[in-house]
């Protein structure tokens, strides 16, 4: 959907300060901003977050707007959880970030999870019933919580109280993001 306009609508991306994959963050948000949306970057402290090119090569730093404490889910019409492995493993064991994801999702607002990025939801209980996709390392986590994992570049899941929208890698970003304005525009 380039060019769809998306002004006023806001956006709440959650990251660690350290292990989140470039692509997965800074194409997202240059993307959305340049659609119009207001976007927000939370993580755990003010300090920059260093992002990684294939989980071990320094990328691009990317200043927070605010800390996951000062992040007020009502406020935002989408949550998007990128990955990274080791941001994404890192973010499931932050409470206050899960209790972010918690408030999407039981207030039946969207969620954009890709790579590792849906394990914040696997870790939250947010997957039972869902179809969604991930990095394939993920399959047996979704399984195992009550998810069906499926191999396509974008899944879009409605059912179970909220949608969900779900990639695989940064190979799927202009299938994930089309579904993310998709969302975003409805």
């Amino acid at each position: 959907m380039p060019g769809t306009d998306l002004t006023g609508r806001r956006v709440l991306a959650i990251v660690t300060n350290y292990g989140v994959e470039q692509d997965e963050l800074v194409v997202p948000l240059e993307h959305l901003r340049g659609a119009g949306v207001s976007v927000d970057v939370a993580a755990l402290s003010a300090d920059d977050v260093q992002t990684l090119v294939g989980d071990k090569d320094p990328g691009r730093s990317v200043t927070p707007t605010l800390t996951y404490a000062d992040a007020d889910a009502a406020s935002y019409d989408l949550l998007l959880v990128p990955g990274g492995t080791l941001n994404a493993d890192a973010l499931r064991l932050e409470d206050d970030a899960m209790g972010i994801v918690r408030s999407f999702t039981t207030a039946g607002k969207p969620v954009a999870a890709i790579c590792h990025g849906p394990w914040a939801l696997v870790e939250t209980a947010a997957v039972e019933g869902k179809t969604l996709t991930s990095y394939a390392s993920l399959e047996t986590d979704v399984l195992n919580a009550g998810g069906a994992w499926v191999d396509r570049p974008v899944v879009r899941d409605d059912a179970g109280g909220y949608t969900l929208v779900t990639s695989r890698t940064p190979a799927d970003l202009d299938a994930f993001l089309r579904e993310v304005d998709a969302v975003l525009a409805a």
